[in-house]
């Protein structure tokens, strides 16, 4: 998906408020979303560096340290080795994307692994908490029994789906907070207005065979 600017950004506040996007985001397409590949790097470089602080202390390149330095120097060389070489293995081009939407659902892997279809959300608002803007999903009630059941299978609550809303936030993503609330905003459009036209077309269908019915009972008493 793409973002075409067409007007100004939707206003956040600190409740959840519904929302209608000013900017047309094309709903055909899926976007993918990896996570901040600069944040991660900076983490990166931050790893080495303190693995590098650590084995100085180690390795007694500093004059006058003591046993407990060089043992310090030996658990530090070992912990942000550790935690280094996870972050390397979080990079986005080892490991793809982590929030996708589609014209027809949302998946946010840092919550879980269920894809989320738009006929299955009632509403898309905003929320501001601590100076974050994150964006609100409010499940409908088939959705909201579906995820308890999924909670109460796991014993554990996923991180941003609690009981009445989904909450997912940028923080992190390679991506900013307007771009992704057009996308759910249109695709949650799109989804309303298919449902719409679907049901239409059902009544469509159902009404000249209900007539038909009512024709053949009539015909039937008659005689």
């Amino acid at each position: 998906m793409h973002g075409h600017p067409d007007g100004p950004s939707s206003a956040v506040s600190e409740s959840p408020q519904s929302v209608v996007p000013t900017v047309h985001v094309d709903a055909a397409h899926d976007l993918e979303i990896n996570r901040c590949a600069t944040r991660l790097r900076l983490l990166v470089a931050a790893g080495f560096a303190m693995i590098l602080f650590s084995a100085s202390l180690a390795f007694d390149w500093w004059d006058g340290l003591g046993e407990y330095d060089t043992l310090a120097g030996y658990a530090g060389v070992a912990v942000f080795g550790l935690i280094t070489g996870w972050l390397i293995w979080q990079l986005p081009g080892e490991r793809g994307p982590v929030v996708i939407v589609t014209p027809y659902g949302i998946r946010d892997l840092r919550i879980g692994n269920e894809f989320l279809l738009w006929e299955s959300i009632a509403d898309v608002s905003t929320e501001e908490r601590r100076g974050h803007r994150m964006i609100v999903l409010t499940p409908t009630p088939a959705l909201q029994r579906q995820l308890s059941c999924i909670r109460g299978r796991s014993r554990a609550t996923s991180r941003g789906a609690q009981d009445d809303r989904i909450v997912i936030s940028t923080e992190g993503l390679a991506t900013d907070f307007d771009t992704l609330l057009r996308a759910c905003c249109e695709c949650h459009a799109a989804s309303d207005a298919r449902t719409a036209l679907r049901r239409d077309r059902d009544q469509g269908t159902q009404g000249p065979g209900a007539q038909s019915s009512g024709a053949q009972g009539l015909a039937v008493q008659a005689s």
